[in-house]
């Protein structure tokens, strides 16, 4: 790599206060609860460092384009302020477990950056901009220092993928920079993988499902005899996925429950059937019916990342609630809003791509015989109805179960769905929208 100035190595034993040494927020005791609760007892203002504009009107500075933006006083605005009064000020950390960052410059204009015409989406505050450039420089060390991710000749795509700002603008409530290089060293080497073994660098569909098995042997570790242990060992640094997946995944069980550390072992599990599935279907060059796309892209989708956002925000939403039906909805609804996300403002980009890319505007066009822009503005519409059910399944649940732990885990994964789509619409490098308006 060409000499870009001192990088700090984030290795384990060189960070004098670990994550680890962050308390485990106690669990709220029921007594403290309101003996009759009502939703509204548990939303208040927001907690900082978290400010959500007025959404009513919408600068549009923030989001152009979008003529349905959140209307005041929504089910999804008052998971968003979060809960408060007797009983859940313990789920909150008091203060940041690191050095004070210098107090960031005066924020200037929004990034820049075209949203989706129709698309129902939510303004957000600009991230932290201290918080972004270390995010950024660190998780670079990692890359070149610890895994070595990347040839010199990619080093322009992965300062463009702009990962610091992902993670900031998607985890507002880490308490500390470790906290948000958990998420970040998972999103990157989520990232590798899918480049390495099935698209961009070198990835094909033949084959994939050894190398995805290998791999998830990183994170789901591989328990056999002695005789074999050690070739194993020395497999998960043959190639860049499982270099990433081994580290990124030493760090998020320093700091995460084992509940936690299981349910992303889980989600990668399902993220890498998906994989399979459209792999098998770009083999026999299927074209899958809408309903079978969208049942793919409910495993081939961005759950991982909200599901860990209470590990990112130093506390745990319990294993049994996690569980609850109702949370799964949220949970399956919030990745599967994101990632149609994803297929609209990726759409030109993976046209311009070799070979034939399934998303969900071409799918909609080809099964349902439309034109481009028709496919295209239907899969707004997707997203919309997405979308919408995914902030009633949180609100209902928010009113079932209004425990402290349960609403700070709706407002998080809130607060991921919408910096998704802000990095998405941010993010000019990578995307530009086609030219249906």
């Amino acid at each position: 790599m060409p000499d870009s100035g001192p990088l700090r190595s984030s290795r384990p034993e060189q960070r004098p206060t670990p994550p680890t040494a962050v308390p485990d927020a106690p669990t709220p005791r029921a007594p403290d609860l309101p003996v009759t609760p009502t939703v509204s007892d548990f939303f208040a203002a927001l907690h900082p460092p978290v400010t959500i504009p007025d959404p009513s009107p919408t600068p549009a500075s923030a989001v152009r384009d979008t003529p349905d933006a959140t209307p005041a006083g929504s089910a999804l605005q008052r998971i968003l302020r979060g809960p408060t009064g007797p009983g859940t000020s313990s789920i909150f950390v008091a203060a940041r477990h690191e050095p004070p960052l210098p107090v960031p410059p005066t924020p200037g204009p929004p990034a820049e950056g075209r949203a989706v015409p129709g698309l129902y989406c939510h303004p957000v505050p600009e991230p932290d901009p201290v918080r972004v450039e270390e995010v950024s420089s660190r998780i670079k060390s990692w890359a070149e220092d610890e895994v070595q991710l990347y040839p010199e000749e990619w080093e322009g795509q992965f300062d463009g993928f702009s990962v610091g700002r992902y993670m900031v603008v998607c985890h507002p409530d880490a308490p500390t920079i470790d906290h948000l290089m958990l998420a970040t060293r998972l999103m990157v080497a989520e990232n590798a993988v899918d480049d390495c073994y099935c698209e961009d660098h070198g990835g094909s569909p033949v084959g994939l499902g050894g190398r995805l098995l290998l791999a998830h042997t990183a994170i789901d570790h591989f328990h056999t005899t002695a005789e074999y242990a050690p070739a194993w060992q020395e497999s998960l640094t043959s190639d860049v996925p499982r270099r990433a997946y081994r580290s990124a995944m030493e760090y998020f069980v320093s700091v995460a429950t084992p509940s936690q550390a299981d349910r992303y072992r889980h989600d990668m599990a399902r993220l890498h059937m998906g994989y399979l599935a459209e792999a098998a279907w770009a083999q026999t060059s299927y074209v899958p019916e809408v309903w079978e796309y969208l049942a793919m892209r409910q495993f081939n989708n961005f759950r991982p990342c909200p599901t860990i956002t209470d590990t990112v925000g130093g506390y745990e939403l319990p294993a049994d609630m996690h569980a609850r039906p109702d949370m799964q909805r949220v949970i399956a609804l919030a990745g599967n809003a994101t990632t149609i996300v994803n297929d609209l403002y990726s759409y030109t980009k993976e046209l311009d791509s070799p070979g034939r890319h399934l998303n969900l505007p071409v799918v909609i066009a080809e099964r349902e015989q439309l034109s481009e822009r028709d496919a295209y503005l239907k899969a707004v519409e997707v997203h919309n109805e997405l979308q919408h059910a995914f902030e009633a399944a949180a609100a209902d649940l928010a009113k079932a179960c209004p425990l402290p732990p349960v609403l700070r885990f709706l407002k998080g994964v809130a607060a991921w769905v919408d910096g998704n789509h802000d990095w998405h619409r941010t993010n000019t490098y990578r995307y530009n929208l086609p030219n249906f308006w």
